[in-house]
């Protein structure tokens, strides 16, 4: 960990920089500002907006990338969610899924229960995590040159590849995705099997 640097990011940015190019790339969304995050480059079907599964979010990730194959699947998570799956980075490294890559937008806060201070301001440094766990790649980024460097990596580098994102605290304006849990479930396997 690097005590001395702050997070700097912002996190819309960073989610517009990743999803403009993202194709027809699978994204599942973690809880809270990530859904809104995503929500904010452009709803679409192709997009698993997980609302309230803390913890779940890299392992449903590593599901759906065993299940598609041929085609990118994208986690972009906070750094509670992570902290809360510290499993789910030794199953997916034990596993190698070519086609995962992991953003986690790390402020260093648990932001949905009252932005207590998260351990990662207190010295767990996620992207060792990822690489004691055998990713491929794995950084952690605090600038936006940085930002463009790892963006064509996120996307397109044989995975796992985990990249945590060091963003400010700020969340930004609450874009809300689909609630249903049901109705999100249905259109995203609609596009799956319409893009298959």
């Amino acid at each position: 960990m690097n005590a001395t640097r702050k997070p700097t990011l912002d996190r819309r940015a960073v989610a517009a920089a990743i999803l403009k190019q993202r194709g027809d790339g699978l994204v599942v969304a973690g809880l809270g500002a990530s859904c809104f995050d995503v929500m904010s480059c452009g709803d679409t079907p192709l997009n698993f907006y997980t609302w309230g599964a803390m913890g779940g979010t890299a392992m449903i990730g590593l599901g759906l990338a065993i299940a598609q194959p041929k085609r990118r699947v994208l986690v972009i998570t906070g750094d509670g969610d992570m902290l809360m799956a510290m499993g789910s980075f030794a199953t997916i490294g034990a596993r190698q899924p070519a086609n995962l890559a992991i953003v986690a937008m790390d402020n260093e806060h648990y932001g949905e229960t009252g932005m207590q201070q998260a351990h990662t301001q207190l010295g767990t440094e996620l992207a060792g995590v990822a690489r004691a766990a055998s990713f491929r790649a794995a950084g952690t980024i605090y600038t936006e040159a940085e930002v463009r460097e790892w963006v064509p990596r996120i996307l397109r580098e044989p995975g796992p590849v985990f990249a945590d994102m060091k963003v400010k605290t700020d969340r930004g304006q609450f874009i809300l995705p689909p609630r249903d849990g049901t109705e999100l479930k249905l259109r995203f396997q609609q596009a799956l099997r319409a893009n298959s």
